[in-house]
């Protein structure tokens, strides 16, 4: 395998999927190139969620091709630890463990599933949450922090294992207005720094200010997609322009903000 940074460091070729008789992946196929913001958007049910689940070997996929890095994802005896080292993902749902404080949830795959340096990988946990602007919460726990706080520690949590690419799954849709200003500034932060970053999102305002490029799904398909610039104005797909027609009045209410450090 000799992957470079002059080929696609995701690469999706072609890929269904099915859950039963329900057919959710109907060969879909995408590239992504290191360094860019790719959002995914469409109503529920099309098939967004599974696609990036697929890419980090959630979910099996039926036929097709995904690779990362020139390596195929989806092959007998898969390394997975090999794969998540690469990859990581953040969900709705924090995942956090109750028990443990917000350093500890961070260090805890670097030390146990890496094997790092204990001392190390505090002092790099201790780095993340000055990155994801949580600088004096290391000791609370989950239950002491906001909805937004605790997203931001699982980004963290995500970002301790130096992933190449980061996949984030609807992670603004469990949180109130305020909340998701703050999670979605660290992630513009995270983009903005170079990490490719593929996001299933409601978040319109994110997409249009962000992304390199969108991606519209509907049904299983990938019905259309371009960059920001001319997606949101130039659609030519009827499906795509009567999905846009629904959401583009929130692109204009929800600015994004600074959070202070």
């Amino acid at each position: 395998m000799n992957w470079t940074e002059a080929e696609p460091i995701v690469s999706i070729k072609n890929v269904h999927k099915s859950f039963g008789d329900l057919e959710v992946l109907k060969g879909i196929s995408m590239d992504v190139m290191k360094g860019e913001v790719i959002c995914i958007i469409g109503p529920s049910g099309s098939g967004k969620s599974t696609l990036i689940r697929c890419i980090n070997a959630l979910n099996e996929i039926d036929s097709g091709s995904i690779k990362v890095e020139g390596q195929e994802v989806h092959v007998p005896r898969l390394d997975k630890l090999e794969l998540r080292k690469k990859v990581g993902m953040v969900f709705q749902q924090y995942n956090l463990f109750p028990h443990r404080t917000a350093l500890q949830n961070i260090m805890m795959a670097p030390i146990k599933v890496l094997k790092n340096n204990p001392e190390d990988v505090r002092k790099h946990a201790f780095e993340l949450m000055n990155r994801v602007n949580l600088k004096g919460k290391e000791d609370s726990y989950p239950g002491e922090l906001s909805g937004g706080q605790q997203q931001r520690v699982a980004i963290a949590r995500s970002l301790a294992m130096n992933p190449k690419v980061m996949l984030f799954d609807e992670v603004t849709a469990a949180l109130d207005p305020e909340t998701v200003k703050e999670v979605l500034n660290t992630i513009k932060d995270l983009a903005q720094s170079g990490m490719t970053c593929i996001l299933v999102t409601h978040e319109m305002g994110f997409a249009r200010e962000l992304a390199d490029c969108i991606y519209f799904t509907d049904g299983g398909i990938i019905v259309e997609f371009g960059p920001p610039a001319t997606f949101f104005s130039q659609a030519r797909d009827p499906r795509t322009r009567e999905f846009l027609s629904q959401i583009l009045w929130p692109v204009r209410e929800t600015p994004m903000i600074q959070i202070p450090e």
